[in-house]
């Protein structure tokens, strides 16, 4: 994977020493991937030190869509890249879409599919990068991780839609309080 600098380090860093909460999204241009993202930014730092939780986000764009990424969500936590996808190759994450009747959409999108997509469109036109930044058809997940090779829960989107509730994610890694994630978050100045 790499940093906000480029700057290449290997993927069991992220989680060799503690617990880890590892997140892959779509693409930075994905407006569910935004809204999650967002909604991770609201996560109390102190929850996650409490928990011996390491949050990390990773995207499959280039390394200079990180620091815009991060500023358009909130999110004061780490965040790499890994463009080549090799990462969500291995760990066998889909590349398609499949929408299921019984499947519940992500309690952390906020907007309709039209609203959604129209947005990421006005993104990419209007950003300062207009690049590659990321597959539209990979699927993200999430898994929890560490120390050492230990997986104790993975999770593959089978769509844009189905991410893992947040609360859940954190309680399966040893959060024990629900965060909620309906209230914008205060940004202090």
């Amino acid at each position: 994977v790499f940093d906000r600098h480029g700057v290449s380090l290997p993927f069991k860093n992220l989680y060799q020493h503690g617990k880890s909460v590892i997140i892959f999204v779509r693409n930075f241009l994905c407006y569910t991937c935004k809204e999650y993202v967002e909604d991770l930014s609201k996560i109390p730092e102190d929850v996650l030190k409490d928990a011996g939780i390491r949050l990390v986000v990773i995207g499959q764009s280039l390394h200079r869509h990180i620091e815009a990424f991060c500023s358009l969500t909130g999110y004061p936590y780490e965040m790499y890249v890994d463009p080549d996808r090799y990462i969500y190759q291995k760990l066998g994450m889909r590349r398609e879409e499949t929408f299921t009747d019984s499947a519940q959409p992500s309690p952390h999108v906020k907007s309709g599919v039209f609203a959604g997509q129209m947005k990421s469109i006005w993104r990419a036109m209007t950003g300062p990068i207009f690049d590659f930044q990321g597959d539209l058809h990979q699927q993200g997940g999430a898994i929890i991780t560490g120390p050492g090779a230990q997986v104790l829960f993975c999770h593959f989107d089978t769509n844009r839609l189905d991410h893992m509730p947040i609360n859940w994610l954190l309680q399966l890694a040893g959060v024990q309080q629900t965060l909620d994630f309906s209230r914008p978050k205060i940004i202090h100045v």
